[in-house]
């Protein structure tokens, strides 16, 4: 399993860091967990195959998870040499298909008719879903942030990656993520301005101490929190694993059951 950062950042503009995405790639599968501003552009920069995108997943409904979604279709209805035949699996929280339906309103009928299958289904918080044909399993929890938002877990048979989408700290999160091979985490705050739904330093390391990834990817860091300063954040808060600061064009290989980041 090979997985970039996409987006690491959040709304607040910044030129080095996109709203939130993530590739990852197994078997000759493909999926993108969240398609935030910036997404698409940066999948086409870092010459990642978004043409045979295969499974997209939306944790929450917020723009900086879900601004590309939209122009996504519209680029794989009208900005390929060839037309697109083969089906795109669309999943997200329950609203998934009223957002679409408000997305095709806004934008125009691509949306839901993008001239190929496109296959929605939502998945409810404590879901599970499976895609036989490409061995790959999703697990979801529910998060402290929105009342459908969902924490994933992406089970393959090359690995496992966690990923918290937003959330404010939950203990059962430790238990869920339990055994990932990486984790990629949000870390929006610093502790002294904490919010109940999103994670700090604090909580976050609380949460990765008890998942004991082999490798947490922290991500989504708001001004003042510096996203290289968080490995010694999350140190000191308690967590005593490998952490990888998390920014746009990181690659992690996670196969044969260890973990590197690519050259």
């Amino acid at each position: 399993m090979k997985v970039w950062i996409v987006g690491s950042g959040t709304l607040i503009p910044n030129g080095q860091r996109g709203g939130a995405a993530h590739w990852v790639e197994e078997g000759g599968s493909s999926f993108l967990l969240d398609c935030g501003p910036g997404a698409l552009r940066t999948l086409a920069g870092l010459g990642l195959p978004w043409q045979n995108l295969g499974h997209l997943l939306l944790t929450h409904f917020h723009t900086d998870h879900v601004a590309d979604l939209a122009p996504l279709l519209f680029a794989l209805k009208n900005g390929l040499t060839q037309p697109r035949t083969e089906p795109l699996t669309l999943l997200g929280p329950p609203g998934l298909s009223r957002h679409m339906k408000a997305l095709s309103e806004a934008h125009g009928s691509f949306v839901i008719d993008p001239g190929f299958p496109l296959r929605v289904q939502e998945i409810p918080p404590g879901g599970d879903w499976t895609d036989p044909e490409k061995g790959i399993r999703i697990r979801t929890w529910p998060t402290r942030h929105t009342s459908q938002s969902l924490a994933v877990r992406l089970e393959t048979s090359e690995g496992t990656l966690g990923y918290t989408g937003d959330t404010g700290f939950l203990e059962e999160l430790g238990d869920f993520f339990e055994g990932c091979g990486a984790l990629i985490a949000e870390c929006s705050h610093p502790d002294e301005q904490e919010v109940d739904t999103h994670l700090s330093p604090r909580g976050l390391a609380a949460l990765a101490e008890k998942a004991s990834p082999d490798l947490l990817v922290p991500v989504h860091a708001y001004p003042p929190l510096e996203p290289k300063k968080l490995p010694e954040h999350l140190a000191a808060a308690g967590f005593s694993g490998r952490v990888l600061p998390g920014r746009d064009g990181l690659e992690l290989d996670l196969a044969g059951g260890k973990i590197r980041e690519a050259d």
